[in-house]
């Protein structure tokens, strides 16, 4: 496998930490910028935008290879839910699908929240990790619809608030949806959520069920299998 990093003059470690600041912290390309001045390196703000792109999905792609293997307990309860985001002043929705442990399964961005639409996630979703025993969702009838068509009516769960976990995932975007301030293309908001989704779950050692000791020892092993990442 040929490294990614081979023609690039820049240490892969000071790539790496500008796409994790980027990615896993609300921070705009130019709070990158600065972070990265005070620690003595020199870029550009149009330098990590380019190592964003380019090595982004690279590490999603990694992580999500190794944490699929060990997530076959995501098949018992998902919760998916849906979200407004706008591209272009324009409202487009943003699919995601979290299971009971909090990971985040799936993310899809379509301009319509409709059955067709619900299908098509679901589809996605089911087709990496597979059916789940029971799915928790809003009322929207569009899931109904959908899981009707695909023989999964009978796993549907809805009620007041039963899919709190979903909601709740909602906020570490929102957070990074603000610092971007806005999106103006599909493919860039599906892009930077399906990394962004990655690399919280890679980074999210559930801190109030760890006592301080545990938490200190997950957080450095999930830096440390970070700096791995692409080490070909």
């Amino acid at each position: 496998m040929t490294c990614p990093f081979k023609y690039f003059k820049t240490s892969r470690e000071i790539i790496r930490l500008a796409v994790m600041m980027y990615v896993r912290f609300p921070l705009s390309l130019r709070n990158v910028e600065d972070l990265l001045h005070e620690r003595g390196i020199d870029v550009s703000h149009e330098a990590v935008r380019f190592w964003w792109h380019r090595f982004g999905p690279m590490f999603a792609a990694e992580i999500r290879k190794r944490r699929i293997e060990g997530m076959r307990s995501s098949q018992w309860r998902w919760h998916p839910g849906e979200m407004f985001v706008k591209i272009n002043g324009e409202r487009h929705y943003l699919w995601r699908a979290v299971d009971h442990e909090g990971e985040v399964l799936e993310s899809f961005v379509t301009k319509t929240r409709d059955k067709k639409a619900a299908l098509k996630f679901l589809r996605k979703a089911m087709k990496r990790h597979g059916r789940p025993d029971t799915i928790v969702t809003d009322r929207l009838r569009s899931y109904g619809a959908a899981l009707k068509e695909i023989g999964a009516a009978n796993r549907q769960e809805t009620g007041l608030w039963l899919n709190n976990r979903a909601e709740n995932s909602h906020l570490p975007f929102r957070r990074r949806e603000r610092a971007k301030l806005r999106f103006r293309r599909m493919r860039r908001l599906q892009k930077l959520a399906s990394v962004h989704a990655s690399v919280s779950n890679h980074f999210n050692s559930e801190r109030s069920l760890h006592s301080r000791a545990n938490f200190k020892k997950n957080r450095a092993a999930a830096l440390a299998e970070w700096r791995g990442l692409c080490a070909a």
